[in-house]
């Protein structure tokens, strides 16, 4: 079932034939994209920078690949190494373009879902304003000395010194193609550009230990498999929450039961593949990325549990009722990573 579902064109990941209006448009916006690269390459677009270091991560295909749970590792990681963290999001899907922060109690039309996930979840300074160079000096007045951008990485006007590109382990950049004919918003070649590659390979397998080696082309990659260059990250799933209070539960108290599924991120399926993995039967129910919940969206006509991604609960909580569970999840990351990301930022200011 899915109601409100974006309808993500099918030949993006399938390998189906492209339908010619989408081909033809899709050399306009690329020309569009690389104009504006150019422009920005000779300074005829200006470049902005804040006296503290700027971490901005993103990726290039549409929709979602795992960059708000990485987001939180970092923040954490960063306080762990004697960082003080702040995020700096545009907030998309807010009901005002007004800058702003945004608290754990922030409601979500006014800060957006991942902001007041982030601000709930880290306990860290979080910005929101369209003109992502304003609040990056927000932060930094603030007393933050590292700014991390969720999203972000098409904003070339704030000057960042290091570019974390995230990928769908699963759907990485499908056929290739650019926007409208494949999900790609700048060629896969930009990728390289970037200083960490980092595949969301989902929940299971092995604790991490070293990035992953194969094919240099990330197209070619088989699924599930990082290549060269690539750091792989696992989704660890933490206790379940009720929404209505209650006491946490493992995941493994709903292996088999049927529970309803919602899902409103960019890949809904890497939720619900999640439950089934899990010995959950799924009755999935697929809504948009950053869909605004109306009460009648959870009336499923059963009684069955409702499990949804955490993004999705800090917009149903206000009328959630004790059928609803929240489903955190935490990135795992090989260590060398976060050696090599620290290495590049060298020592805080202030000492750790």
């Amino acid at each position: 079932m899915s109601r409100g579902a974006p309808k993500t064109p099918s030949w993006w990941f399938d390998g189906g034939p492209v339908p010619l209006p989408a081909r033809l448009l899709a050399p306009v916006y690329a020309g569009a994209i690389a104009l504006r690269q150019r422009l920005f390459r000779w300074g005829l677009l200006r470049k902005e920078s804040v006296p503290v270091p700027v971490i901005v991560v993103g990726n290039l295909a549409a929709g979602g690949a795992g960059k708000t749970p990485l987001t939180l590792a970092l923040v954490e990681r960063l306080r762990q190494a004697g960082w003080r963290p702040g995020v700096a999001s545009r907030g998309y899907g807010r009901a005002d373009a007004a800058p702003r922060w945004v608290l754990p109690e922030t409601p979500v039309e006014h800060g957006g879902d991942e902001p007041v996930l982030i601000a709930r979840r880290a306990a860290v300074p979080v910005r929101v304003d369209r003109n992502r160079v304003a609040a990056a000096r927000a932060l930094v007045e603030a007393g933050c000395d590292v700014v991390v951008c969720d999203d972000g990485l098409q904003h070339y006007r704030l000057e960042r010194d290091v570019e974390i590109e995230v990928i769908d382990g699963a759907r990485r950049y499908g056929n290739g193609r650019m926007l409208p004919a494949g999900p790609l918003r700048e060629p896969a070649e930009r990728g390289r550009r970037c200083d960490f590659r980092v595949v969301n390979l989902g929940h299971g397998g092995a604790p991490v230990t070293a990035p992953g080696t194969g094919r240099a082309q990330a197209r070619a990659t088989p699924v599930g498999e990082t290549g060269f260059g690539e750091w792989p990250m696992y989704l660890r799933t933490r206790n379940v929450l009720p929404l209505a209070g209650g006491r946490p539960r493992p995941l493994a108290a709903f292996s088999g039961l049927r529970v309803h599924a919602v899902a409103g991120i960019g890949n809904p399926e890497r939720f619900f593949d999640t439950l089934r993995a899990a010995g959950i039967g799924v009755v999935p129910h697929a809504f948009a990325d950053h869909h605004a919940y109306q009460p009648s969206d959870l009336e499923f006509g059963s009684d069955l549990p409702v499990l949804m991604t955490e993004k999705d609960a800090v917009k149903c909580a206000a009328f959630a009722d004790d059928r609803c569970h929240a489903v955190p999840v935490d990135a795992e990351l090989p260590a060398a990573f976060w050696v090599a990301l620290l290495d590049r930022l060298g020592p805080p200011p202030h000492g750790s």
